[in-house]
């Protein structure tokens, strides 16, 4: 027998990364389910910027300044979560960063970076998030845990590697929580949305033509939320070419090797400068 539809009606929700690009558009899909949002992220005035639109989309939300890769901030961020909104139901792990080029030319600071914002800090969150999640999946069965990978977790991508290595990671953690959580109440699912229209990707010259083509940040979460309400595990929302290199790579990952070796220097110039660290 199935399971019902995951109810996101009225949910209390921990986003992170909701100051902009996926984590907003995330916020207002929530929104106009009426849900109750904590909105995390480094900077306070976009952080406002999205809780007066989930505000007019019929939402509540609650804001926090963080930096969570610092000691002792996903605690934090989680307690007063709870606090605010009396327990939570959801968290979604949606903060991350991406400093893309080849591997020698990158500083170390910016591979820890994204180390500790693409997985470290999801796996913290998570740690701390789990009691209410496991409290809120006991009382209702509608509790979710959603880690916000890419595409880059199911195919690595040549000047992408540390970023892959966290995404791909992510999703290993979702998978691995997700056998923990069985029959908890707690749904878990990993989404791999694809490039996107948002701030994130600015930076990058690379376009359509090296398979890059950016979709609109509301146009991913509404599908993104759409598949966490029909229970999906692996919510993917790439273009259809991406998936299809996705599902050639899990037959015969050389003859993906060979198809993006004629591209090597033209993707190498092209996302060079993408870098939201």
């Amino acid at each position: 027998m199935s399971s019902p539809p995951l109810d996101l009606r009225g949910r209390h929700t921990l986003l992170t990364g909701a100051g902009s690009g996926i984590g907003r558009a995330l916020a207002l899909e929530l929104a106009s389910r009426h849900g109750t949002l904590v909105l995390a992220g480094r900077r306070p005035e976009p952080l406002a910027e999205t809780a007066a639109l989930v505000a007019e989309r019929g939402g509540t939300a609650h804001t926090i300044t963080t930096d969570l890769t610092a000691d002792g901030e996903p605690e934090r961020v989680v307690a007063e979560t709870v606090a605010a909104l009396g327990g939570l139901d959801i968290l979604i792990n949606n903060a991350g960063n991406v400093r893309a080029s080849a591997l020698e030319d990158i500083d170390v600071a910016d591979i820890r970076a994204m180390i500790g914002l693409n997985l470290l800090v999801p796996i913290l969150t998570t740690r701390a998030a789990l009691p209410h999640l496991r409290a809120a999946g006991a009382q209702h069965r509608h509790a979710a845990l959603v880690g916000i990978a890419a595409g880059a977790g199911l195919l690595g991508t040549p000047f992408y590697a540390t970023y892959a290595a966290t995404k791909a990671g992510l999703a290993r953690f979702d998978e691995a929580v997700r056998r923990e959580l069985y029959d908890s109440g707690v749904h878990v699912a990993t989404v791999y949305p694809g490039p996107a229209d948002t701030p994130m990707m600015a930076t990058t010259r690379a376009g359509a033509g090296l398979g890059y083509a950016l979709r609109p940040a509301d146009q991913l979460a509404a599908e993104m939320v759409a598949g966490l309400e029909e229970r999906r595990i692996d919510i993917n929302t790439q273009l259809p070419e991406r998936r299809a290199m996705e599902e050639l790579n899990a037959r015969d990952p050389l003859a993906i090797d060979a198809a993006l070796a004629p591209k090597l220097a033209e993707l190498r110039a092209a996302v060079s400068t993408h870098r939201s660290i």
